[in-house]
């Protein structure tokens, strides 16, 4: 069985349908609903009807908790999601996000520990990457960060290789996300953080249906085509499937695998917001602010290595993630 943690959210939710897509019908979700709605239960449901879900509302640091489903089921597989994400809040409270990122990642893996669950794949993330390795980003690269978000990031990858090097039995994806946007195609599942969100499509989706005024685009004089920053995005979709694929290939090999899950190609804010505006028919009124703290100008993957040992490309364009995304827009907002 499969235990998904963070399994209400964002990139969760569209893994467990594509999970299901791949026949792995029966799973087990972890949520402490800190930053997702439980109603994603039934709307994965209604996207793929033979999926069996086991939901229990535990938070990653509960370690009783967690010993209770490890208990219930027998897990073989953890992929783990669950952590806070946003970069500013965590320059602004970096002691939360080592509590929670680093510690809940230590209390699961002792739980797996104890019931002999020996295989793990792991949201990590491109700012791994830090400030200082040229573009595009290749796996083999020196890892750093330019905020305490990204170090939690590094620091779980080391901890998650240490235990692959003390249990050669032990089987870890350390799956390095670029910018997941977009939604499933059905509208029913997407992105809606609670609040005011940190992540770029969110917020212009929440100002085209003119529940935010504005865009704030940070800074525009960074050396890019445009002076705004630029990411790898990648349609949400592609990087579930991704983790089926990781899934697939720890099955059948030992050790860590380390992978890009990115398209290779770079996009600035400006062009999102262009392509956003073509996809809903909205316009989207934005202003340049300051920079971010702890933001970088630009970056995208390398994706050869996840091409050659998964079998996976991302197949999804920009045009493809920013339809999917009006469409929950516009569904659910």
């Amino acid at each position: 069985m499969i235990l998904v943690t963070g399994g209400c959210g964002y990139i969760g939710s569209h893994t467990v349908v594509e999970l299901c897509n791949a026949g792995y019908e029966e799973i087990v979700i972890v949520d402490d609903l800190r930053n997702a709605s439980i109603d994603v239960l039934d709307r994965i449901k209604q996207i793929v009807p033979s999926v069996s879900l086991h939901f229990y509302q535990v938070d990653i640091n509960d370690e009783e908790g967690l010993e209770k489903v490890f208990s219930t089921h027998n897990i073989e597989t953890v992929v783990h999601f669950a952590g806070l994400k946003a970069v500013g809040e965590s320059v602004r409270e970096p002691l939360l996000y080592y509590q929670n990122n680093i510690s809940g990642t230590l209390v699961l893996l002792k739980v797996m520990a104890r019931h002999g669950c020996k295989e793990i794949i792991f949201s990590s993330s491109a700012t791994v990457y830090g400030p200082k390795n040229p573009i595009p980003y290749l796996e083999e690269m020196d890892t750093s960060a330019t905020n305490p978000y990204g170090w939690t990031k590094v620091m779980q990858e080391q901890i998650l290789r240490d235990i692959a090097v003390a249990d050669p039995e032990m089987r870890v994806a350390l799956l390095r996300y670029f910018n997941p946007i977009g939604a499933h195609e059905s509208g029913l599942i997407g992105e809606n953080p609670n609040g005011i969100p940190n992540n770029l499509l969110p917020y212009i989706c929440k100002v085209a249906v003119g529940k935010l005024e504005k865009l704030s685009v940070f800074g525009n004089d960074y050396d890019t085509p445009d002076g705004t920053g630029v990411r790898d995005y990648i349609h949400v979709v592609d990087l579930a499937i991704g983790h089926v694929k990781a899934l697939q290939y720890i099955r059948k090999n030992a050790g860590v695998l380390t992978v890009n899950l990115g398209t290779g190609i770079g996009y600035s804010v400006l062009d999102i917001v262009k392509a956003y505006e073509k996809a809903s028919g909205r316009t989207i009124p934005y202003v340049i602010v300051d920079r971010r703290p702890g933001d970088i100008a630009c970056n995208y993957a390398n994706a050869e290595k996840a091409k050659e040992l998964l079998g996976w490309t991302a197949e999804r364009n920009l045009d493809d993630m920013c339809r999917d995304s009006w469409r929950f827009t516009e569904k659910n907002l």
